[in-house]
């Protein structure tokens, strides 16, 4: 649920010790904060990957440094103690922590224990803390997630992707059908509050039957969160190249709208709710209130190899690869990348890029005039709802929903 694109953007240097301006803490007192933690190894590259993440055959040293699955944590929990050294006497505790990958479930789960307790450790957690990591389905049983529990994680993301042997092969997914559904049940087994499954259509070759078969093992498996995201086919992926080969046909972007109302129907039938264009909860509880930090703009830390992370308006990203990660850490210097500082108008135009995909949307007086017009336009065509509106706010119809990117592009003008 929380993808880490490969390409970097350009940005200013950052410092070598990760000093923010001090501009970046005012007013973090009223801000949550959360952390993002990258694991950023799998087993094998599946075919519409465009994440930063490395195989054992892609990873070397750097700087006569190792990036080792081994010593990871210990490199990840130097980025938590550095994280502590730049926020200096901030008192937050840490809302959320989300493990993303690539497959953190590679690592041992006491290994992903260490690097809950550096946050812990540095930062402590708020009483009603969001823990959650990502799972490769064939990469946990029970006594792997009974161990994480116990270590503090509640709520656990499994890739299921499809139930359908003949689209998990298109994707290059490794696990079996049946798998994910049965680690819902491993997972409630074992003490955790909240269980997800992400699920993606648009496969080439996928039908509509595919499709409603995979929602309909995703219910009866009985999470109380399902993520569905539309595959979209990155340049220089197996996939694209498979495509550009003509191996397989392309979804175009009827059929995707196609299975988005499918999903949309057969979720809400089913006592799911949808809060975000992708993500549906069957109670507010069962929201990702990490996601939710993201989405409305607040301060995260993302440690890791290629991670991204926000705080008071200034972003910055890590060095992409293991090694010149764990070389800046060994070397007592940030892994920063780069980083830009967002102006007031950035921000603005963030948050309506960011609300407007929310169940609750976004204030129309964070329009500018032009946007407006356009906001009115979308109401006349239906992709706004009236209600809402007249009380001033914009809240996407369902079929705005299916031209969201479209409307979102109306409104920032």
């Amino acid at each position: 649920m929380d993808p880490m694109p490969s390409a970097l953007p350009d940005g200013e240097p950052v410092p070598a010790d990760g000093t923010l301006p001090a501009s970046a803490l005012d007013g973090a007192a009223d801000r949550p904060l959360g952390f993002y933690l990258h694991v950023p190894y799998c087993a094998t590259r599946c075919g519409y990957c465009d994440f930063n993440t490395y195989t054992a055959t892609e990873l070397r040293s750097s700087g006569g440094v190792l990036a080792s699955r081994d010593n990871y944590a210990d490199t990840l929990a130097d980025e938590v103690r550095l994280a502590r050294k730049v926020l200096g006497d901030d008192p937050r505790e840490v809302r959320t922590v989300f493990v993303g990958g690539g497959t953190p479930t590679l690592l041992a789960a006491r290994d992903l224990v260490r690097m809950l307790e550096a946050v812990r450790s540095e930062f402590g957690l708020a009483p009603d803390a969001e823990i959650t990591t990502e799972a490769n389905p064939e990469s946990v049983d029970p006594a792997y997630l009974a161990e994480l529990r116990e270590g503090g994680f509640n709520r656990i993301s499994f890739g299921m992707q499809s139930a359908r042997r003949h689209v998990l092969k298109v994707l290059d997914r490794q696990h079996t059908p049946g798998r994910p559904e049965a680690c819902v049940a491993e997972a409630r087994a074992a003490g955790f509050d909240h269980v997800n499954l992400d699920l993606i259509y648009g496969t080439p070759g996928e039908s509509d039957d595919d499709w409603r078969a995979s929602l309909d093992a995703a219910i009866g498996a009985g999470p109380d969160h399902v993520s569905a995201y539309a595959l979209i086919v990155e340049e220089g992926t197996g996939l694209a190249r498979r495509i550009r080969r003509g191996e397989v046909a392309p979804t175009d972007d009827d059929e995707h709208a196609d299975r988005y109302l499918i999903a949309d129907s057969m979720l809400a039938g089913a006592g799911y709710g949808w809060y975000e264009v992708s993500n549906w909860a069957a109670t507010d509880a069962g929201r990702c209130l990490h996601n939710e930090l993201y989405w409305r703009g607040a301060d995260w830390w993302g440690a890791g190899p290629g991670a991204h992370s926000h705080v008071g308006g200034v972003r910055w990203w890590n060095v992409k690869h293991p090694g010149a990660y764990a070389a800046a850490l060994a070397g007592s210097r940030s892994p920063g990348a780069g980083r830009e500082l967002l102006s007031a108008e950035d921000r603005r135009v963030e948050r309506v890029l960011l609300e407007l995909r929310l169940a609750e949307g976004c204030p129309l007086d964070l329009l500018h005039p032009t946007g407006l017009a356009a906001a009115r336009r979308a109401l006349t065509d239906g992709l706004l709802a009236e209600a809402p509106f007249a009380e001033g706010r914009a809240v996407l119809t369902l079929r705005g929903r299916l031209l969201a990117d479209a409307v979102v592009r109306d409104l920032v003008d």
